[in-house]
């Protein structure tokens, strides 16, 4: 087995030990047919698997054993970065040390490499497993096959950015408002030991190996040469440069949801569950939910991809655009939260599964709170908004960051068709029931709209806005402690890392300010195209995409 799989699997063990509600159960989902259409049954609930207190006692033990014996070797190595922000709490920082404070493509100054994307990419990178993954569009084809509008998920060598293999989908057919041309496969990927999470352009769920065709086509799932090729096409034959999927989940199939512009969902994996939003929206004339009864969040088997659970809060109805905030993790009291934005502007926490069913029956997940990000703003016939910027409902593109008890969320008027409002809020998460009156800790206004996640460090939230701003306020009260104004807009989220604050700009102006209460830029460099994915921080190195090119930037001795 290759050594260094074999340490991030164990620092996957460690950091699941530190959450000490998630040892409670070791059954596991019957192995399900991959050709067979699981339909939803109505949410009914069932809670099979469910084990004695001596053996939850025991498992905990367990991991407790492993958590202490392997923090020490976790501790000394350098991080991958497997998801899209911090494990579980989504918190954009990052505990590398040791990066570079400017860089130059021009002169090649502190540039470990640099490749071509597609034309535009929306997807933050991750790194695992010597690899590192990216979504982008096929404008610039690596594979003369594959001609046209294609998702592209590229798996590249971490040491020169060299090809290892891609997953090529095509476009949803109609695909305008559903698949938005040339976006490309939008979803950041999630990677546990050598599988990979990602949902595809096309609402699929896939799990894919991370060493691609090298070591065969694993299976189950062998279909890759079919749905590659268009539907008038014949298969296409399978190279080793081809993605390996183990699995897939049609999500607009089987559950039911209308995804509408791209599917953007960054799957939040927790023991043997994956928390995914579906991009549930608006029909393409931007009227009506063709989807009201749908669910916004649905939970699947890591190992099958089989449905378990969804929730059960009528979410669809009121979204006011699409459904685009991905879910994160918390734990009060003892108690595991999966914390979840809908597309209506209100910010949910769920019970998190402790053990799977062992019937068919999907669960609903178990809501503990929810909060109304704006309470004031209209929740009737809410599409009647639609184009107003004085007076619309609000809805969250940013994840929910938990830090310290408390939900920090930034929410306000669609980017396109809502009102020029917009706030970070930050919530207290260990209260229980509707927490919209009481829930509140905090309110800070940002400018115009916002899709950016927060960054809590040292007692600071740093966060950007659509407004062209850059901000740091007080994580405790809220208050002010600076703002910086850069050249354009800002869609991605600031990274936090080795006392830096890191962020890009659709202008193609990145920032490197200090991670401080006072204002210091250290350093502004213009790449050759816009950003509109984070920036991540992963074994030394800084890598940063923009529409057209990914740099892995890394301090040299120079």
């Amino acid at each position: 087995m290759d050594v260094h799989v074999s340490i991030a699997e164990c620092r996957n063990l460690s950091d699941d030990s530190q959450e000490s509600s998630l040892a409670s159960g070791e059954a596991r989902l019957p192995r399900v047919s991959y050709r067979r259409k699981v339909t939803p049954s109505g949410g009914g609930q069932a809670y099979g698997g469910a084990i004695s207190r001596g053996k939850k006692l025991l498992w905990l033990m367990l991991i407790h054993i492993l958590f202490c014996g392997l923090i020490a070797v976790s501790a000394v190595l350098a991080d991958d970065q497997l998801q899209w922000g911090q494990r579980y709490s989504r918190n954009m920082v990052s505990n590398e040390t040791g990066l570079a404070e400017t860089f130059d493509p021009a002169t090649s100054k502190n540039i470990k490499w640099e490749v071509p994307l597609g034309t535009e990419t929306y997807s933050t990178p991750v790194v695992s497993g010597d690899k590192v993954l990216i979504g982008t569009n096929n404008e610039r084809p690596r594979d003369p096959r594959h001609k046209g509008d294609r998702g592209v998920l590229l798996c590249l060598d971490e040491k020169d950015g060299s090809l290892c293999w891609q997953l090529i989908v095509p476009k949803l057919v109609p695909a305008r408002y559903r698949d938005w041309p040339r976006t490309g496969i939008c979803s950041p990927a999630t990677v546990e030991g050598e599988r990979v999470y990602v949902v595809s352009n096309r609402g699929e769920v896939m799990c894919l190996d991370l060493n691609g065709q090298t070591n065969g086509n694993d299976g189950p799932y062998r279909d890759e040469g079919r749905l590659m090729a268009t539907p008038d096409a014949e298969p296409m034959d399978v190279t080793k440069t081809d993605a390996d999927i183990i699995w897939l989940f049609d999500i607009e199939a089987e559950t039911g949801v209308h995804q509408h512009d791209a599917a953007h969902s960054s799957i939040l994996l927790l023991l043997e569950f994956l928390y995914i939003n579906t991009s549930n929206g608006l029909d393409s004339e931007h009227k009506y939910i063709p989807a009201p009864n749908a669910p916004s969040l649905i939970v699947l088997d890591k190992t099958t991809g089989r449905l378990v659970a969804q929730e059960d809060q009528k979410i669809s109805p009121r979204i006011f655009h699409c459904t685009w905030s991905s879910p994160a993790l918390g734990q009060v009291d003892g108690r595991t939260q999966v914390l979840f934005c809908g597309g209506d502007g209100v910010c949910y926490a769920f019970e998190a599964l402790q053990s799977a069913p062992e019937t068919a029956i999907v669960q609903k997940l178990n809501n503990v709170w929810r909060f109304d990000c704006d309470p004031t703003a209209p929740k009737e016939n809410v599409h009647q908004y639609i184009g107003n910027r004085r007076e619309s409902p609000s809805n969250i593109k940013s994840m929910p960051v938990f830090y310290g008890n408390r939900v920090y969320v930034t929410v306000g008027g669609d980017i396109w068709w809502g009102k020029n409002e917009a706030w970070l809020k930050c919530i207290d998460a260990s209260k229980t029931g509707d927490i919209t009156g009481c829930g509140e800790v905090w309110s800070y206004p940002l400018k115009n709209h916002c899709c950016s996640t927060p960054a809590i460090y040292d007692g600071l939230v740093f966060v950007a806005d659509c407004g062209r701003q850059i901000h740091c306020v007080d994580a405790d009260t809220g208050r002010p402690y600076w703002m910086h104004e850069t050249k354009g807009e800002i869609w991605g989220s600031t990274l936090v890392a080795d006392g830096k604050v890191y962020i890009g700009t659709r202008q193609r102006d990145f920032w490197v300010l200090a991670a401080s209460r006072n204002k210091r830029i250290i350093s502004s460099i213009e790449l050759d195209s816009p950003m509109n994915s984070t920036p991540v921080a992963a074994n030394g190195v800084i890598y940063i995409a923009t529409m057209k090119k990914l740099y892995a930037v890394k301090e040299t001795s120079e």
